[in-house]
């Protein structure tokens, strides 16, 4: 159903929609508001319990302080970019929206995050903690859906909180600074081997294996040289059979 010119006089008991300050129309089963884009000097409208989907017509209230909203069909927190050109809204109710999602957190502190003005979310009083906590742990919108899409919606920035990009990335060692690099290296031994962890051998192993090596020489024929034990044959050179 229609919000009507009819409905909102008869409603706000007003004679021009200009002068309309407060709408109750909870329960009216109602789909489209987009006459609320005619009244700029809405301050408190009530819309729960209704077949609402998009937030766009609202967004022309610039008076707007408190919206009621509960039970409606907001399809997705992107929505919340039609109210962030709102300065003076203080309430919001939203909840038992599909927009909510099954996360009562991250919906909470993704709301907070786009509307910090907030006062009262969902009948809850904002605390400044929790104001805090949205700029961490909420995702941000960023705006209208991208052309051509054809659905005219918003879009959420799915970026990752600095919670999660720590956790992300406490794995990756190309994340790591000079500091850190240092410190992995240490802890993978990437430093020379000490003296004493290098093989040994004896000095009788030394020149038993530097004469195994003049006697191999000394079977070869002509003014050449051919190492087998690098396999590298000067050219014109043949080792005697």
């Amino acid at each position: 159903m229609k919000l009507t010119r009819k409905m909102v006089l008869s409603r706000a008991k007003a004679s021009e929609l200009h002068s309309v300050r407060k709408l109750n129309c909870w329960g009216s089963r109602l789909t489209d508001i987009s006459i609320c884009r005619e009244m700029p000097s809405l301050e408190v409208i009530t819309l729960s319990v209704n077949g609402v989907s998009t937030l766009e017509p609202v967004s022309q209230c610039r008076q707007l302080s408190e919206l009621y909203l509960r039970k409606n069909r907001i399809p997705s927190l992107a929505e919340l970019f039609y109210l962030k050109g709102l300065p003076r809204l203080r309430v919001l109710w939203l909840a038992e929206n599909p927009c909510c999602g099954p996360n009562p957190h991250v919906y909470r502190m993704t709301v907070l995050r786009n509307l910090p003005h907030l006062q009262k979310l969902d009948n809850q009083t904002v605390t400044e903690e929790e104001l805090s906590r949205a700029l961490l742990e909420g995702e941000e919108v960023t705006g209208p859906g991208r052309e051509g899409t054809g659905n005219g919606q918003p879009e959420l920035s799915y970026t990752l909180t600095t919670m999660n990009a720590t956790a992300e990335t406490q794995g990756d060692p190309l994340s790591y600074g000079e500091e850190e690099a240092s410190g992995i290296q240490g802890q993978l031994s990437l430093k020379p081997p000490s003296r004493d962890q290098l093989p040994s051998f004896s000095q009788r192993e030394a020149v038993s294996s530097r004469r195994n090596r003049v006697a191999m020489r000394s079977q070869l024929r002509g003014p050449c040289t051919y190492f087998p034990d690098t396999l590298r044959e000067e050219p014109g050179c043949r080792p005697s059979p």
